[in-house]
C-alpha cells in the first residue's frame, strides 16, 4: 500500500466509526488517504479524528479554497480508488441516479477509477426493493458493492445490513490496487 493513493467518502451513518479503523489501516500501511465526508458523517465522526489519522484535513465541501478547480474534479485526478464507507440508502440512490449535489456524490461522478461501496443500513431500508435496485445498478455500472453483514444494528436489533469490518473493506482495497 505504501505511497497508494485512496479517497474515503464516509457518509451519514453510526459505521462511520468504521471508517475511523480503515482510515487509520491504510495510513499505517504506507497509503496517502483522503477522507470525504457528508454533513450528517461529521455528526458521527469528528474531522480532527480522521484528520490525525489521515494526515490530511478532511474536505466536505464541494466550494473549497484549497481546490480552485472545485474539491471533486482535483480529488478525482489525485488520487487512484475511491472507497465509500459507510455508504448510506441516500449515497447509493444519488450514485445509481447519476445525481450530485455534495461533494461525495460529485466526487463519485468525477472518479474514473475504481469504486468500492460498503454500505450500511438497518435491515429494513437494506431490504427495501428500491435499495436492491439502485445496488444491482451500481454493481452493473462497475462499482463493488462489499455486501452488509448480518448482526446486531444500532438500531438495536439484529439483521442484515451491518457494514463490513474495516479489515475486509482494507483487504478488498488493497486486492483491488494490486490488481492495477
Amino acid at each position: 500500500m505504501n505511497g497508494r493513493r485512496v479517497v474515503v467518502g464516509v457518509t451519514g451513518g453510526v459505521a462511520a466509526f468504521k471508517s475511523a479503523a480503515l482510515v487509520s489501516q491504510l495510513a499505517q500501511r504506507g497509503a496517502e488517504v483522503q477522507v470525504v465526508r457528508t454533513r450528517a458523517a461529521g455528526e458521527f465522526v469528528g474531522d480532527a479524528t480522521f484528520a490525525a489519522l489521515s494526515g490530511r484535513p478532511v474536505a466536505s465541501e464541494v466550494f473549497d479554497d484549497r481546490y480552485p478547480l472545485g474539491a471533486h474534479i482535483e480529488i478525482a485526478r489525485e488520487f487512484e480508488l475511491f472507497c465509500i464507507a459507510p455508504a448510506t440508502a441516500n449515497f447509493l440512490a444519488q450514485a445509481a441516479n447519476g445525481l450530485g449535489d455534495d461533494l461525495i456524490s460529485t466526487l463519485y461522478l468525477c472518479f474514473s477509477g475504481p469504486i468500492l461501496a460498503a454500505p450500511a443500513m438497518n435491515a429494513e431500508m437494506w431490504s427495501k426493493p428500491s435499495v436492491q435496485r439502485n445496488v444491482r445498478q451500481l454493481t452493473d455500472d462497475g462499482v463493488e458493492i462489499l455486501t452488509p453483514e448480518s448482526g446486531w444494528l444500532s438500531c438495536r436489533e439484529s439483521g442484515a445490513g451491518r457494514m463490513v469490518e474495516p479489515h475486509t473493506v482494507f483487504q478488498r482495497i488493497e486486492s483491488t490496487l494490486g490488481q492495477n
